[in-house]
């Protein structure tokens, strides 16, 4: 199967994570809408509302995408795998992949664990690199490693993913060791890894640029409507201010820019949605195709684990578990 076919193959995933993401969106939007117009008609007090509402949406939020990255990304990722790894995939992919993290992490709370540990390693990493940019040029140094970092962070979650896949491919292994070998991978494939950054980059800033701005734009068109909501939000801003005997930011001094910038706020969030759903997975498959048979033309030893143990704590720790 080419990375074409298997991204169609495993669209399913992303249909289902985009409805419980735009869900997810409205619980959020709505909880908070209603904190702030109860307690602006209670109290007067609209800003405490809004915050206490978001909050509680927050709460919602995070529930929602710790079970969507569960049950739909974890198992796109494995039936991503399958494809490369195989050349085929079931007819029932969307309950195959399920059953596949289901039988590999039991449990929502072994899932993560796996993943946090991942990130763990690779942004210690990441944060490895501006601490000796800053050593050893000082303060440009630093610019310089602060650059590379957070670079280093949209390279990030593609390597979890891409590790991840790793784990789901290395099923007779612990999870543990796989996780181990997959984070190796990257350090000794890193130039034909590379080869994909131009992709992720160019079609991430592609995808921003287009559905972020062109949310941007619907949403304050409908929000241009309502401007005694914002109003009374600036004038809410306003007053904290004036109690706290503080100063608004520029961009909160004048209920348009108020507007423009919640409009712009609200079309990053749907941008991320749309982007995580459906371009994400497309550039994903090329790149965990080349990190997978990397991999099995190259699988890590013991040797190779050695090579991070002094770069990273909890790759150490993670190796002696898996020993």
């Amino acid at each position: 199967m080419n990375n074409k076919q298997i991204y169609k193959a495993t669209l399913c995933f992303s249909t289902r994570r985009l409805l419980w993401d735009i869900l997810a969106f409205l619980v959020l939007a709505g909880v908070a809408a209603i904190g702030f117009f109860v307690a602006d008609a209670t109290i007067h007090r609209g800003l405490i509302g809004l915050g206490i509402g978001a909050l509680v949406g927050l709460i919602v939020l995070i529930f929602f995408l710790r079970w969507i990255s569960y049950k739909y990304k974890a198992g796109q990722i494995a039936m991503m795998t399958r494809a490369v790894t195989e050349g085929s995939l079931p007819d029932n992919v969307l309950e195959e992949g399920k059953a596949i993290v289901k039988s590999r992490f039991r449990t929502v709370a072994a899932f993560f664990a796996v993943t946090s540990v991942i990130k763990g390693i690779f942004n210690q990493i990441g944060r490895g690199l501006t601490e000796a940019g800053k050593a050893i040029g000082g303060d440009t140094g630093s610019t310089v490693g602060s650059a590379v970092s957070s670079v280093i962070q949209v390279i990030v979650s593609y390597l979890c993913d891409c590790c991840l896949g790793w784990v789901f491919y290395r099923s007779k292994e612990k999870s543990a060791k796989a996780t181990c070998e997959g984070a190796v991978l990257f350090f000794k494939h890193g130039k034909t890894l590379a080869k994909n950054l131009g992709r992720v980059f160019g079609i991430g800033l592609a995808s921003l640029v287009v559905i972020g701005g062109a949310f941007t734009g619907i949403f304050y068109l409908i929000a241009s409507q309502f401007p005694q909501v914002f109003s009374s939000l600036f004038n809410s801003i306003r007053d904290v201010a004036i109690r706290n005997n503080g100063t608004i930011p520029s961009w909160l001094s004048d209920p348009t820019i108020l507007t423009i910038a919640i409009s712009a706020i609200a079309g990053l969030i749907v941008w991320d949605i749309i982007h995580s759903a459906f371009i994400r997975p497309f550039t994903l498959v090329g790149v965990l195709r080349n990190y997978i048979q990397s991999g099995i033309n190259d699988i890590p030893t013991e040797e190779a684990f050695a090579v991070l143990d002094g770069k990273s704590a909890k790759f150490k720790k993670l190796h002696q578990e898996a020993a």
